[in-house]
C-alpha cells in the first residue's frame, strides 16, 4: 500500500472507517490493507480489433497480481481506432487520445494512491499514452501489449489493413475491379490484434521492449495466441516484484535506454510516429532529447529487418524469427546498444540478452545477417530547410528517387487532396503539399494514409512527392515527408507555398525547401493571416490551445505557465 493511502486508512478511530469501508466493498479483507495496490489500466474495447482481446489479458494480470501478494484495482481507459477513423474528421482525435489516455491513467493512479500500474493497450496511441503517464507518475510500472494481428490472406499474398487502403487506389486507377476490391477488404483483417506490419503499434511495442518497460518477446506476440495471456500474467508478477524493489520508470527510461529504443526502431524499419512519441516520452521523463538525435542514430544503425510496409514480412514473422531480443543482441554485439541499461525485471539489457546468439538463424530471412542488411543506414531521416526550419520526418530508404524537384500542388486539407488523386489530377513529378493539418491547425495532426495509399495504388509512389504538417500512418511508404515544423497554423513557411512553386525534397542531403527567394517569402508573409480556429469548444479546441510543435513531441503541458 502507498504511503499516501496508509496515512488515510491506518489512523486511529473513526477517521479510518470510511476509507476501509469503501475498499472492503471492492473486495479488501483485513489482511489486504498492508499490501501494495496495483492499478491495471485496461484498454479493452470493441471499437477496434487492436483492443478487443485485451480484457482477457487484464483478467489474467489481475489474478496474477493477487497471487503475487498485492491488491489489483482494474480501471478502464479509452482508445481511438486509427484504421477506422483514417481519412475522416474523426482522425483528428487520434493524437489527442494519446493525451487523454495519459491523463486518465495518471488521474486514476494518483487519485487512488496506487503503488504501481500495469497498462494494457493495443492501438497506436495506447502505448505512448500509457508511457507518458508512467514517466510522469514515476511509480513502478510495466506495459503489456495487446498483441499483433495475424496476417490476412488473398491470392497467395499476406495482407494488412494497408492493403485495403492501397486497393482503393488500385480500383480508382482501374487496376482492379469491384470484386477484387471487396475480396481484399474482406480478407485484410482476420481477427483480434493491432495492425500487422511494422506500423506504429508494433513499432512502439518493440521500442518499449527495447527500452526495458515490457518483457522480452512480448512485443511481437500475436493477440490470439496463448503465449500473449501467459506474458500478461508474467508481467504482473514482475511488476509486483518491482514494487517491492522500488524499480521506478525514471530509472529505466533514461537517455541511454531511449537511444536503445531508437536504435531498434531504425533496425526494424519502424514508424515515423515514433519520433513524435519519443520526444514526448523523453520530456515527461526529464530526459534531454531533440529531433536531431534521431538523425544521429539513423546514421549509425542499419535496417536489418525485411518488414512491411516497404518490406515483405509482418510482426508475427519477426516473432518466429527471434523477435526483438534477436535484433537487440545483434545491435549489442556491434556496440550499438547500451547493455548496462536497467529493465523492469531488475536485470540489465546485457543480462537479458546473454543467451541470444549474435547472428540470426539461417532458416529465416526476416532478420538479415549483419553482413547483408536491408539498408546500411536507418530509414527515418530528419529533413530541414526553409520549409522546415524546426525539422520534418521522412522514411528515405527504398525510395527509387531520393531527390525530387517539382511543382507544388497545394491543398488545405486531406480530403481535397484525396479527391484530386482519385480524380487523376495528380501527375508524375508533382509535389503535393497538404497543410493546416498540424497539431494546432488540424487540430490533431491527422495521418495521411488515405492519400499516400491512393498514390501507391495509382502507381505514382515513385514519381510523386508529398509533404505535410500532419502525420503519416506507420503503414505509409514512398517519397513522403511529414511533421513539417513550424506548421502552417502558426505561420510556418509551408503556409506561404503557392500552387506551382518549385519544391525540392532531397533525402540524400536531408533537405526540404521551396525554391523561392527570401524576399518573395517575406512579401508573402506580410500578407499572410492565420486561419480562424476550426473548433472553439470541446476537446479539440482545448487541444489546439495547449499543444506544442511536433518538433518537441506535440505535448500539451509544455511551459503552461510561461509568460
Amino acid at each position: 500500500m502507498s504511503e499516501n493511502l496508509k496515512s488515510k486508512v491506518i489512523t486511529q478511530g473513526v477517521q479510518r472507517s470510511p476509507n476501509r469501508a469503501m475498499l472492503r466493498a471492492v473486495g479488501f479483507k483485513d489482511e489486504d490493507f498492508n499490501k501494495a495496490i496495483v492499478g491495471v489500466a485496461n484498454g479493452y474495447s470493441t471499437i477496434t480489433p487492436c483492443n478487443m482481446g485485451i480484457n482477457e489479458l487484464a483478467q489474467r494480470a489481475q489474478a496474477a497480481v493477487k497471487t503475487a501478494g498485492a491488491m489489483p484495482q482494474i480501471f478502464g481507459t479509452i482508445t481511438i481506432s486509427d484504421g477506422i477513423s483514417m481519412g475522416t474528421e474523426g482522425m483528428k482525435y487520434s493524437l489527442v487520445s494519446r493525451e487523454v489516455i495519459a491523463d486518465s491513467i495518471e488521474t486514476a493512479c494518483t487519485g487512488q494512491s496506487m503503488d504501481g500500474v500495469l497498462a494494457i493497450g493495443g492501438c497506436d496511441k495506447n502505448m505512448p499514452g500509457a508511457m507518458l503517464a508512467m514517466a510522469r507518475m514515476n511509480i513502478p510500472a510495466i506495459f503489456v501489449y495487446g498483441g499483433t494481428i495475424k496476417p490476412g490472406h488473398y491470392d497467395g499474398k499476406d495482407l494488412t489493413v494497408v492493403s485495403s487502403f492501397e486497393a482503393v487506389g488500385q480500383y480508382s486507377a482501374g487496376k482492379i475491379d469491384d470484386n477484387e476490391l471487396l475480396a481484399v477488404e474482406r480478407s485484410a483483417c482476420p481477427g483480434a490484434g493491432s495492425c500487422g506490419g511494422m506500423f506504429t503499434a508494433n513499432t512502439m511495442s518493440s521500442a518499449f521492449e527495447a527500452m526495458g518497460m515490457s518483457l522480452p518477446y512480448s512485443s511481437t506476440m500475436a493477440a490470439e495466441d496463448a503465449e500473449k495471456a501467459d506474458s500478461a500474467e508474467q508481467s504482473a508478477i514482475v511488476l509486483v516484484e518491482a514494487i517491492r524493489k522500488q524499480i521506478l520508470p525514471r530509472q529505466i527510461i533514461t537517455r541511454k535506454s531511449i537511444e536503445n529504443a531508437i536504435s531498434v526502431i531504425m533496425a526494424v524499419g519502424g514508424s515515423t510516429n515514433a519520433v513524435l512519441h519519443f520526444l514526448a516520452i523523453a520530456r515527461a521523463a526529464g530526459v534531454e532529447l531533440t529531433i536531431d538525435d534521431f538523425e544521429t542514430i539513423r546514421g549509425r544503425v542499419p535496417v536489418i529487418c525485411d518488414l512491411k510496409p516497404s518490406g515483405r514480412y509482418v510482426a508475427t514473422d519477426l516473432h518466429k524469427a527471434g523477435g526483438i531480443p534477436q535484433v537487440m543482441k545483434m545491435l549489442l554485439a556491434h556496440d550499438l546498444l547500451h547493455g548496462d541499461c536497467l529493465t523492469i525485471s531488475g536485470q540489465t539489457v546485457a543480462e537479458v540478452l546473454a543467451d541470444i546468439p549474435a547472428e540470426p538463424r539461417t532458416d529465416q530471412d526476416v532478420i538479415r545477417p549483419w553482413s547483408n542488411p536491408m539498408y546500411a543506414q536507418g530509414h527515418l531521416a530528419i529533413l530541414k530547410g526553409n520549409l522546415a526550419t524546426e525539422g520534418a520526418v521522412a522514411k528515405i530508404t527504398g525510395v527509387k528517387k531520393p531527390v525530387i524537384t517539382g511543382p507544388a500542388r497545394v491543398f488545405e486539407s486531406e480530403e481535397s487532396c484525396l479527391d484530386a488523386i482519385l480524380a487523376k489530377k495528380i501527375q508524375a513529378g508533382d509535389v503535393i503539399v497538404i497543410r493546416y493539418e498540424g497539431p494546432k491547425g488540424g487540430p490533431g495532426m491527422r495521418e495521411m494514409l488515405a492519400p499516400t495509399s491512393a498514390i501507391i495504388g495509382a502507381g505514382l509512389g515513385d514519381s510523386v512527392g508529398l509533404i505535410t504538417d500532419g502525420r503519416f500512418s506507420g503503414g505509409t511508404y514512398g517519397m513522403v515527408v511529414g511533421h513539417v515544423a513550424p506548421e502552417a497554423a502558426v505561420g510556418g513557411n509551408i503556409a506561404l507555398v503557392q500552387e506551382g512553386d518549385s519544391i525540392t525534397i532531397d533525402a540524400n542531403a536531408r533537405l526540404l525547401q521551396v525554391n523561392v527567394s527570401e524576399a518573395e517569402l517575406a512579401s508573402r508573409r506580410a500578407n499572410w493571416q492565420p486561419l480562424p480556429p476550426r473548433y472553439t469548444k470541446g476537446v479539440l479546441a482545448k487541444y489546439a490551445k495547449l499543444v506544442s510543435s511536433s518538433s518537441v513531441g506535440a505535448v500539451t503541458d509544455l511551459d503552461l505557465f510561461a509568460n
